[in-house]
Formats: C-alpha cells, sequence, structure tokens
C-alpha cells in the first residue's frame, strides 16, 4: 500500500513549481537526472527515491528529508521494546 507524500506536493506547490520544474532543477543544480513520470510516482508514493535523490528534493525544499520520506508506520518497529536476556 502506498501513501501519497502530501507534504511534498504541499511544499511544490507553494513554491509555485511544477514536476517538470523540480526535474529541472535537480538536473541542473544537483546533476540528478530523472524523469517527470518517476518525479510524479515519488510524489504520490509509488517509488522510494534514493538517499542521494531524497536529499536533493529536500534540499530544494529547505526541509528535512525526514519529513518528506519517512512516515511513522516506517519507524514504527523501531519503538518495539527488545527483550533482554
Amino acid at each position: 500500500m502506498t501513501q501519497r507524500r502530501d507534504y511534498l506536493i504541499f511544499m511544490r506547490k507553494q513554491k509555485s513549481l511544477t514536476q517538470k520544474d523540480v526535474v529541472n532543477i535537480l538536473k541542473r543544480e544537483y546533476n540528478i537526472k530523472i524523469t517527470e513520470s518517476y518525479y510524479g510516482m515519488i510524489e504520490q508514493g509509488a517509488r522510494t527515491p534514493s538517499l542521494n535523490v531524497a536529499l536533493a528534493i529536500s534540499s530544494i525544499f529547505n526541509a528535512n528529508p525526514e519529513s518528506i520520506f519517512l512516515t511513522n508506520s516506517t519507524t514504527k518497529c523501531c519503538e518495539k521494546e527488545i527483550p533482554r536476556r
């Protein structure tokens, strides 16, 4: 099950950028080449970007990568107490 990255979409729209604009910024400023389609899938939660791409996207929006790419359900497994021996 995928989850939309609404915060990422919100930030992009706040800067009045299209998905194509973001792809062009990634290419021009970070030498990262992805397609507009792939970026759209990142926003929809259908694809998880590499660390390099995630950090570049976060930098474009001056945002913490965890606030965009990690969800509570991602980290819940780590909150369980580990039994001691």
